[in-house]
This record gives C-alpha cells, structure tokens and sequence, in this order.
C-alpha cells in the first residue's frame, strides 16, 4: 500500500480552504493508486480539534504537531519535523499548498530529500497507476504534463483549482510533541504583516477584485472596496505589481509572477493593462471581467467579459446592480 501524505497550512490555529484542497488532492491520488491520505499539520498548541475537520476533506489520519516554537512558521523548525514524519510512513507522495509558505519549504523538503519538485500543479491523473500532473509554463501560455519517477513525489497544488471533496469518513488523529531547539535556529521571525484583520486572503478568495494605475491614486481605491464589500465574504482585494511597487498597495494583495498566483471563481480586473507577469497570475480563473478605457489592453485578450469604458462610471453602477440584484433575493 502506498499512502499520500498532505501537508496542512493552519493560520493562528485555523485551517484554510486552501489546506483542505491540498487534502482532497491527496485523498484523490492515494484511491486511485490504493493508499489512504494522511495529514500532517504544525503548529502550537491547541490544534487537535481544528484537525479532526479535515475528515471530510478526505483525510483518514492526520498527525498533529504541537510546540509553542511552531505557532510561527520558521523553515528551520519545519522542516526536520516534515522530514522525518515522511520517513516514518510508507508514503509515496507528499503533497503542500503553492501558497507563500508552500513554496518557501516544498522546495526545502525536496533538496533536502534529493529529489524533484513538482511545482504548481493545476490538474492530475493516474495512468498505469503512475501519477501524471499538469501544470502551467511559459507564464501561463502553455500546459505540461509531467511525471516524477522517484519516491516520494513532491508537489505543490495551485489553491483554487481543485474543488474539496466531502467525505464521510472515521478519522485517527495522533498528537505529538516534535525535538525542536530554537536556541539553534539561525532564523527568528521578527514580525508577520499579513492581510488586515477580517480580510480574505488573495491567494484564497472565490471572488478576486483587483485594481491598477488605471485607479490613478491610492485614494481612489475606495470604489473597489466598495464593489468588493457588495460582492460577500469571500471576495479579496487584488492589486498589479506597478501599483505595489508605487506604494499604493501592501505587497499581501499583488497577483502576478512576482506576487501571488490566484485561480479565483470570479476575477475582475480594473484599471489593469494586463502585463504578461499579471496574465501569468491570474489566467486560470474561471471567469474574468476586465474594465479598462483603453480598447486594445491586452488583459482583453484573456477576459470572458470586457467592459470599455471609464472605470470611474462603470464601477459605482456594477455595484448598484448587484446590490440591486441582490435585494431581489
């Protein structure tokens, strides 16, 4: 038998959409190739009852991690406890998030092992019981399948792609405190920013609105805002990297080669020309709304809705018409 092992993400002890994808995923490959899913999540105390959800993900056991040196994510203290639980299974793949602490230890994990590193993976089959992944290239121009003839197969899953499995399903979960010194740590975190208190997080959210130099300043953001509160919960400001790299914008919120890789439900684009390294984040949403004046912007050419105008008319009545549709229900 050969098992899949998933690596879950927690945040302040809550666990994301994105880490139970990365589950399903698992889950996925390991019945297909005769194996269960495992999890395996760290962090600091308290995390066993945030574990047992990731049943219905697809998950039959998880392994929980637990040491106050956890509750931060700090390479040096993870990736031995990653390493060695991986050792201590009979597991041929093991699975992470292509989020930002994804793709800062995936790549960790697979040097210190010797062995590949399937990166951004948007989509996966078994043939002849042999894992065949797809992912992206040339900024997103073009697909690859790929297989990787070692053990374990490492791969990081592009959020949003895959959809969460419901399961129903007993689940074993085992909590153990891991040998960890951080007297011996060469790196300490010294401060997290994140997105602010009660956002959603671009890389996570369904509905993704994301603005550019086309807003022409800062203060002008508020018509987003406005279009992003109308929209729900689960919808995130986004932002292009001209407009971050002029200050307007937290780096948390840019969506591009340089920032983050989104695969939302819903991505609407506005005031953004649509450079190739923004196209590169973004051109796996399944649906994109693009709000530009200038006719011939490229992001045009990728949008499955294009709305020519200024930005500053068409914003306020989208917003109407969707608070008035929404007042309908």
């Amino acid at each position: 038998m050969a098992d899949v092992l998933a690596f879950v993400e927690q945040r302040e002890g809550q666990i994301g959409g994105g880490a139970r994808e990365v589950v399903s995923v698992a889950a996925q490959l390991a019945s297909e190739i005769g194996g269960s899913a495992s999890a395996l999540v760290l962090g600091g105390p308290g995390l066993t009852s945030a574990a047992e959800g990731l049943s219905t993900a697809g998950a039959t056991s998880v392994a929980v991690a637990e040491h106050e040196a956890l509750s931060e994510y700090n390479p040096e203290a993870y990736l031995p406890v990653v390493i060695n639980h991986l050792r201590s299974g009979n597991f041929k793949a093991l699975m992470f998030s292509a989020s930002s602490l994804g793709k800062d230890l995936a790549p960790r994990v697979a040097a210190a092992l010797d062995v590949p590193l399937g990166s951004d993976v948007t989509g996966m089959e078994v043939q002849d019981g042999v894992p065949l992944f797809t992912r992206p290239v040339y900024s997103g121009k073009a697909f690859t399948k790929f297989s990787i003839d070692v053990d374990p197969v490492i791969v990081t899953i592009r959020p949003n792609v895959f959809p969460v499995g419901d399961y129903d399903s007993k689940i074993q979960v085992s909590k153990f405190i891991p040998d960890v010194d951080p007297e011996t740590w060469c790196v300490r975190v010294i401060e997290r920013k994140g997105v602010a208190e009660g956002a959603v997080d671009v890389s996570e959210a369904a509905v993704v609105v994301s603005g550019g130099r086309g807003l022409k300043d800062p203060a002008n953001w508020g018509v987003l805002e406005e279009l992003r509160d109308v929209i729900g919960p689960d919808t995130a400001l986004g932002a292009s990297r001209a407009v971050v790299d002029a200050g307007w914008r937290p780096h948390a919120e840019q969506v591009g080669q340089t920032g983050k890789t989104v695969a939302p439900k819903l991505y609407i684009a506005v005031g953004i020309s649509g450079a190739v390294q923004h196209l590169a984040g973004m051109r796996t949403s399944q649906t994109i709304v693009a709000v530009n004046r200038d006719p011939d912007a490229p992001i045009f050419s990728m949008a499955d809705y294009g709305i020519v105008g200024d930005l500053f008319e068409v914003l306020p009545r989208m917003t109407e018409a969707i608070k008035a549709l929404k007042s309908e229900d």
